[in-house]
């Protein structure tokens, strides 16, 4: 079974300023509501702690593996809740530099395993919503940073 949460948002600032941001992981207890926090070497193969609390929720401590990371264009990990197969989670941050000094900046995951149904309502409500308030928190701080 698997189910995607996806969602978007525009930026009236380049790929590289929402890129610095995006992969300034020892900032984002200063600024991120919903990843906590990101510690250890992040390259593609490595595993690194990633820290997320959705709004309404305890949170969650991880190890995932880094899958893609192309400056500027796409950063992806993969993590599992105990064992893989159980609750699997790939998440997806995406630029796409509209040409026109604006970036559409995406972020979404895509949950496998046999567990998905039973933390449907979570994922629906609380997730989304961490995604939103991060999308909306780093809009704001890289069109600052245009000013």
């Amino acid at each position: 079974m698997a189910r995607e949460i996806k969602t978007e948002i525009l930026i009236h600032a380049s790929s590289p300023s929402i890129w610095s941001i995006l992969t300034n992981f020892s900032d984002y207890p200063n600024w991120n509501p919903f990843i906590k926090s990101i510690e250890g070497e992040v390259a593609v193969g490595n595993t690194f702690t990633a820290r997320i609390q959705p709004p309404g929720s305890k949170g969650m401590t991880f190890k995932p593996r880094v899958l893609t990371f192309e400056t500027e264009k796409r950063f992806s990990w993969k993590g599992h809740l105990l064992i893989n197969g159980l609750f699997d989670g790939e998440h997806i941050f995406e630029l796409d530099d509209q040409g026109n000094g604006t970036t559409l900046f995406i972020q979404r995951e895509v949950f496998t395993g046999i567990l998905v149904p039973i933390f449907d309502r979570m994922m629906r409500e609380n997730t989304i919503k961490g995604f939103e308030a991060m999308n909306e928190k780093i809009k704001e701080l890289a069109e600052a940073s245009q000013h």
